[in-house]
């Protein structure tokens, strides 16, 4: 028997209890279809309460528990304060709305127990910037709601298997910790384990700049087991917890960019960051370049800077695995990058 069943079976039992309860206070004694009405009602009861009970048990617990995980610790304090002077309030007035007659007294202190308690912890969590800060805390304990966890950032799938991550986190940017949630983990896994031989080794490859990331990263490397429920894809799911937990996430996954930056969540992007520390390169520059491919036009020759940079030598074809000195022309900017144009600095003879 799972855990759920037999939550299920405990509500349902309560359930049909209630509802005998009910029966016995609402059905005519008198009657010949007296037993028959409690127990139609009772066994009503007992389906409602094995339908309902993980809705009203389990699932609000758990929503509950992975919010909490996810949240900073600031709002933590701020929701657990607001919440004491929640129930604190609804004490004081515990003892006058108990006197009011018939089931208001019964029923109205523990309503505003739970109304005031749960306005004072959003109240609390809303406001805590103005409130830590009227209280003297330090400045990162008032950081607004708005504000982002900058002591903190996810790990994408894509930006592990990619391997520059590592090389990024070794110079000492990224100061805060570098989380790895556990489905990220778990997709990785099952890439490394896919069939196809493409996908088996780039996932192969993640595992091993995984593995590099923990031993030579500066900075901290944290696993994660706070999961996002109701959401199959990881990429919505590490969009939800990076706003949960107001946090950046690093990738160099276009689409998974484009929808975390709708949705107001910050993107470290690796690709955005090696074009932008890529050379800067000016039309009339002189440089010297080793051709080593053709390109698609005729008598072009390619050569690649120390960064990775195309670049493309008009009549350059004649001059594959040597050196040449050439003359820019153009920068152009592409999705894929920059690219240089040049021509040789001189003619050379046919």
């Amino acid at each position: 028997m799972s855990f759920e069943f037999a939550i299920r079976f405990v509500g349902a039992v309560v359930a049909a209890m209630v509802g005998w309860q009910f029966a016995i206070i609402l059905a005519d004694t008198s009657s010949q279809n007296y037993l028959l009405y409690v127990f139609t009602i009772s066994a009503g009861s007992f389906g409602v309460g094995l339908l309902l009970t993980p809705y009203v048990t389990t699932k609000p617990l758990s929503w509950a528990r992975s919010r909490v995980a996810s949240m900073p610790a600031q709002d933590v304090a701020a929701g657990a304060i607001g919440l004491v002077v929640g129930l604190l309030t609804a004490t004081l007035l515990a003892l006058p709305l108990s006197m009011l007659p018939s089931y208001l007294g019964r029923f109205l202190p523990v309503v505003a127990s739970l109304a005031l308690g749960y306005f004072g912890a959003t109240i609390m969590v809303a406001h805590r910037r103005e409130v830590f800060q009227l209280a003297g805390l330090p400045r990162e304990w008032a950081r607004g709601k708005g504000g982002q966890d900058r002591g903190k950032v996810l790990v994408d799938t894509s930006a592990i298997i990619d391997g520059r991550v590592a090389d990024i986190s070794h110079t000492g940017f990224i100061a805060g910790a570098m989380v790895i949630p556990r489905f990220v983990l778990a997709e990785l896994q099952q890439i490394a384990d896919s069939s196809d031989a493409v996908r088996r080794n780039r996932g192969r490859r993640g595992l091993e700049m995984l593995n590099k990331l923990q031993k030579e990263s500066v900075a901290p490397i944290e696993i994660s087991d706070v999961d996002v429920d109701n959401t199959p894809d990881v990429d919505s799911k590490l969009v939800r917890l990076a706003k949960n937990m107001r946090c950046a996430i690093i990738t160099n996954d276009y689409n998974l960019n484009r929808v975390a930056e709708l949705q107001g969540v910050k993107v470290l992007n690796i690709n955005e960051l090696a074009n932008a520390v890529k050379s800067v390169v000016f039309p009339g520059e002189e440089m010297v370049v080793r051709i080593i491919q053709e390109g698609k036009e005729f008598g072009q020759g390619v050569a690649y800077l120390d960064d990775g940079t195309m670049v493309v030598v008009e009549n350059g074809r004649r001059h594959i695995n040597n050196e040449m000195e050439i003359v820019v022309t153009k920068v152009l900017q592409t999705v894929a990058g920059r690219m240089i144009f040049a021509h040789p600095k001189a003619p050379h003879p046919n």
